[in-house]
């Protein structure tokens, strides 16, 4: 039976990355701060799928509890198979607006906890000669319009380099790129939008399911939903003086809300 680490497991993508995984036949050792809730989790897999899963509570913007998910992930005794990096949040302000300390605790849940976990699950993974790396990108990070976009940008070109790096050893690493996704995300971050059409939205479950196939194919870059697919190609195919300016027209109606 093999193994599979989620972080930010509770809620939205990384919960929907957990039922996909628990479906496939996965056990699990899931990773968020809040006990509670991944306690429920787990009792609700192990009804469903009769999965066996582990609770690991951690706050990826603190380094020392980090660290402790690497040692996890180190484990010989204990090994992953799977490492699924999701753990992240959003800052519905411009950069200069937020308080640098939010910002930095953005920094070190989505850079550095991956680069982190990515190293100690790399390491273990190449030893034993298999192993896949999951990092939950966003086609924000084909863009240009603050600190998010900036921080899913290091995912995407970080998973690339790593899988680069890692080829022919038996390690596979996908960046799952989605695009607008119904989950808490926004509403933790305060963000209200309401004029987005519904055609764009894209289900957590949809992304889990497709983010899984593409690894399992070995596709470096998976960007789930056809309408993400376009624009995700669109928006990289577009000048970048085209791409900033649109970014400053977001920004701009940001600080106007």
């Amino acid at each position: 039976m093999s193994t599979a680490l989620v972080t930010g497991a509770s809620a939205g993508i990384g919960r929907a990355f957990a039922e996909r995984l628990a479906h496939d036949g996965h056990d699990l050792v899931l990773v968020a701060r809040d006990r509670a809730r991944l306690e429920r989790l787990v009792g609700e897999l192990r009804e469903r799928h009769g999965t066996a899963a582990e609770v690991l509570v951690a706050d990826l913007a603190d380094r020392e509890q980090t660290e402790e998910v690497c040692r996890r992930l180190a484990d010989p005794d204990r090994p992953v198979d799977v490492l699924v990096n999701n753990a992240g949040f959003g800052l519905h302000r411009p950069f200069l607006d937020n308080d640098v300390v939010q910002e930095e605790a953005a920094l070190d849940v989505m850079v550095r906890a991956v680069m982190l976990t990515c190293h100690a699950a790399g390491r273990a993974m190449r030893e034993r000669g298999r192993g896949t790396i999951v990092n939950v990108g966003s086609v924000a990070g084909f863009m240009a319009n603050g600190t998010y976009a900036a921080e899913k940008s290091f995912v995407t070109v970080f998973s690339e380099a790593l899988a680069g790096q890692l080829r022919g050893t038996g390690v596979g690493v996908t960046a799952v790129c989605p695009g607008l996704t119904r989950s808490e995300f926004h509403t933790r971050a305060r963000m209200s939008l309401p004029g987005v059409p519904r055609a764009l939205w894209t289900e957590a479950a949809e992304v889990a399911q497709q983010g899984l196939a593409d690894a399992a194919a070995g596709k470096v870059v998976s960007v789930p939903g056809a309408q993400w697919k376009v624009a995700s190609l669109v928006v990289r195919a577009l000048p970048r003086p085209l791409v900033r300016g649109g970014a400053a027209r977001l920004v701009e109606a940001l600080r106007r809300r």
